[in-house]
């Protein structure tokens, strides 16, 4: 069963979502929709994300990756194949366009196309006062000063051994799916799907000796606000801000859970670096 979630506010989601089912009922394709996603095909469904995860085996995501990362946090705990259309503008994480919906319709009815397993992040907020809570990345977990003018000092240690003090406007902690992300913006590298690690990255770093980290994704990444009279903001895949005060701790490790992205055969995850980044050869 295939299930179908938008990115409903896009200005043309109701025309690309009304052509994706037309030619999915073109095709003999079953689909549930999104309870959101199905009054633009002229449709009624009261399926959540979560319920449709349950139903289904794979679920087309047609928006940007800000769609799927904002999806993959509603899926639940089980997490099917996600299959990305793209109507934004950089789509790391998208298959095909919006103008290539054919070509996705045919990919999906004869299963053409391959699963990059994408690992997930699990970050620990430990307050000192009250109960932990646990949020899961597929792109990145950020420690920021938030509003405050004034850097932020960062303590960081890995598996319990001390790394450095970072006085920074935060920190980045991406897996290889979000190197591309925020912390690449930050100056920190890309790292392939299947690299087995993750990066630290600071964000406007004081010292110019603090350059980005990679780390092998069994380590424990402990982060606490080294001064007590500063706090800082805890975002997950940019889905809302908690508060990091300098008794608590956030502890950041690999998931057990794994996304399955599909993508397509003819478009590795090298072929989509040199689009979207623009990249070329050399004749010299």
């Amino acid at each position: 069963m295939i299930g179908v979630i938008a990115h409903v506010e896009k200005p043309d989601a109701r025309q690309v979502v009304r052509a994706f089912v037309n030619e999915l009922d073109k095709h003999g394709l079953r689909a549930l929709l999104h309870e959101k996603t199905a009054p633009l095909a002229g449709r009624e469904s009261k399926f959540s994300a979560r319920q449709l995860a349950a139903e289904c085996d794979v679920i087309v995501v047609l928006g940007g990756d800000g769609t799927i990362l904002r999806v993959v946090q509603e899926l639940g705990d089980r997490l099917p194949v996600v299959f990305g259309i793209n109507m934004g503008t950089l789509g790391f994480l998208t298959c095909l366009g919006s103008g290539e919906i054919p070509r996705a319709v045919e990919c999906l009815r004869d299963r053409n196309f391959a699963i990059s397993p994408r690992p997930l992040l699990r970050a620990e907020l430990r307050p000192a006062k009250g109960r932990s809570g646990i949020m899961y990345a597929l792109n990145d977990t950020v420690v920021s000063r938030g509003e405050r003018s004034q850097l932020v000092q960062l303590r960081v240690t890995l598996g319990g051994v001390p790394l450095t003090d970072y006085n920074a406007d935060g920190l980045v902690v991406a897996t290889p799916t979000g190197s591309t992300a925020y912390s690449l913006s930050a100056g920190g590298p890309i790292l392939m799907p299947d690299s087995g690690c993750f990066v630290i990255t600071p964000i406007c770093p004081h010292v110019l000796t603090n350059r980005s980290v990679v780390v092998g994704d069994s380590s424990e990444v402990v982060i606490r606000v080294a001064r007590a009279d500063q706090m800082a903001q805890v975002s997950v895949d940019a889905q809302g801000w908690f508060s990091l005060a300098s008794a608590d701790e956030l502890r950041i490790k690999k998931s057990r859970r794994v996304l399955p992205l599909a993508m397509l055969p003819e478009r590795p995850f090298t072929e989509v670096l040199r689009q979207k980044l623009k990249w070329t050869g050399s004749n010299l």
